[in-house]
């Protein structure tokens, strides 16, 4: 099979993480099953041209051992296409009622205490211990500027080994920061260097707190003036996906590249049959993603 002239580079969330090529495989499953399911292709892992860029060793994490990861990649139950938002979300007052449960809030630089978490979100324990550790973690991504750099690095060499094909940079959670700034770096120093399609998961780009930092480093909050083309895909019930919509935050580019928001259901169920509706396999196989990818490839 020739090489594609295309890339899709995948950028993961917080560690800890299974081994990079196990994580790898998991995206590749994930996006398989949600084009075979859902539009009925049988694509090829190659014709992806699928790059993961890996960073769960950032802070000296270690890897977790995939016989004991509790939240692997997993078939999704049943046969046919996954439930879109749409189709499952057809009372226009469930809408209305889950947004204000999924309301922004305004964050400190400090984890809030749990119960005020709980109190002002809804959540359960689950959402609570991952808004809790993103909270920890870009503690440090912000105020280390050494690891900072390293993390960006990662991306921005990923990005450069890729230049000249056409780039579709998919970006999960607190990755999908570490992409925008990135891509923000590139339209100052590297502005011929052009990613076709960035698509968002889960992202936390909503945050006051994060819009907060982006603006100490940028004059405006808007999409990076090197995309072509910006698609953010949260789940109303992502506890880390509280502003479900960056279109309201994020300024057109100078190009006039505006953030599309789409809301999807992250369907994804543990080993134990716990639901998460942040992982990052159950938003690679939602139908409105696998849409985008057949349209990339």
């Amino acid at each position: 099979m020739p090489t594609p002239s295309h890339v899709i580079i995948g950028v993961h969330g917080l560690s800890p993480k299974p081994p990079k090529k196990e994580h790898s495989v998991g995206w590749v499953l994930a996006i398989g099953e949600g084009l075979r399911r859902n539009l009925n292709l049988d694509v090829a892992p190659e014709r992806l041209g699928f790059e993961l860029v890996y960073w769960a060793d950032w802070l000296g994490r270690a890897s977790i051992e995939p016989e004991k990861d509790n939240e692997p990649y997993l078939p999704a139950e049943g046969e046919g296409p996954l439930p879109s938002y749409q189709q499952r979300w057809r009372d226009d007052g469930l809408r209305d009622a889950l947004g204000k449960v999924a309301r922004p809030i305004d964050w400190v630089n400090s984890a809030p205490p749990t119960d005020w978490i709980r109190e002002h979100t809804g959540l359960h324990d689950v959402g609570v211990l991952l808004l809790q550790k993103r909270i920890v973690d870009l503690g440090t991504y912000y105020s280390d500027p050494e690891k900072r750099a390293v993390l960006r690095k990662l991306l921005a060499d990923a990005l450069l080994r890729n230049e000249g094909k056409r780039i579709m940079l998919v970006a999960h959670s607190m990755g999908s920061i570490v992409a925008y700034d990135v891509l923000r770096d590139f339209g100052r120093e590297r502005p011929t260097t052009m990613i076709d399609h960035l698509v968002t998961l889960g992202s936390p780009l909503g945050m006051p707190y994060v819009l907060d930092r982006i603006r100490q480093e940028s004059a405006a909050v808007r999409t990076p003036s090197v995309v072509q083309r910006w698609t953010n895909l949260a789940d109303r019930r992502d506890p880390v996906a509280i502003d479900v919509h960056l279109g309201d935050e994020y300024e057109p580019s100078d190009r006039m590249v505006a953030v599309a928001d789409a809301l999807v259901l992250n369907t994804y169920r543990s080993r134990e049959g716990k639901r998460n509706h942040h992982k990052i396999y159950g938003y690679l196989r939602a139908p409105e993603f696998s849409q985008l990818v057949s349209n990339f490839i």
